[in-house]
């Protein structure tokens, strides 16, 4: 990934919250069918390992477990937002006409080792955890619970678990820094006005914090 010095972030704290936060990564292989990419919501054990350690599940009709063995490296990118930043947006826009559109975003590069289990137990566990991370905001959250326990132990001799050990973890936030101070917070106004809160509010968050 191209990585000007001004739109690295290296703060693992920061780039596990974005994955958390969006945790639907799509993760690149090359196995023994060539370079293959597969999107899948991960679940995030920020405590384990070096770097954490991202837990999964597929079908087990997905031939990625037989094309990748174990200890393979993968990378799984993350996006964590993006917005179309128009010239409009800019003040100085108006008085040079110097300016042209670009896109913002916010991205999560975690490389790693994968490792596959063709395990009930570890495919329930991480199926119970992302269950659980993404049905929290649910009035009343739906637990496995809910459904018929021979329906549940079906549907999971059907799954293969998969996690990989965080080996580098590289982070991207382009939010204008290399535009000047009032530009950029035109265009993060602009957003929020638009709704587009993420990457409005991250352009805003980090002018502010510039300027202290």
């Amino acid at each position: 990934m191209y990585l000007p010095s001004h739109f690295a972030e290296f703060r693992t704290q920061v780039l596990h919250e974005h994955i958390i936060r969006r945790s639907l990564g799509t993760l690149f292989t090359h196995g023994s069918d060539g370079l293959d990419a597969n999107h899948i919501p991960f679940d995030l054990a920020a405590n384990k390992g070096l770097l954490g350690v991202l837990s999964a599940h597929i079908s087990r009709a997905n031939p990625l477990w037989h094309n990748v063995a174990n200890g393979d490296e993968v990378l799984v990118v993350f996006q964590a937002g993006d917005a179309y930043i128009s010239p409009n947006w800019y003040p100085t826009k108006q008085e040079s006409h110097r300016q042209v559109p670009t896109w913002n975003y916010i991205v999560v590069h975690a490389y790693g080792r994968i490792r596959f289990h063709d395990d009930e137990k570890f495919v329930r566990s991480v199926v119970a955890r992302l269950t659980r991370a993404h049905e929290a905001s649910q009035p009343v959250p739906w637990k496995i619970s809910d459904a018929p326990a021979d329906y549940i132990d079906e549907l999971l001799q059907r799954l293969i678990g998969l996690e990989i050990e965080i080996t580098r973890l590289v982070g991207k936030r382009k939010l204008g820094q290399d535009e000047v101070g009032r530009d950029a917070q035109g265009a993060g106004n602009a957003l929020v006005e638009l709704g587009k809160h993420e990457i409005g509010e991250a352009m805003l968050a980090h002018i502010k914090a510039r300027s202290e």
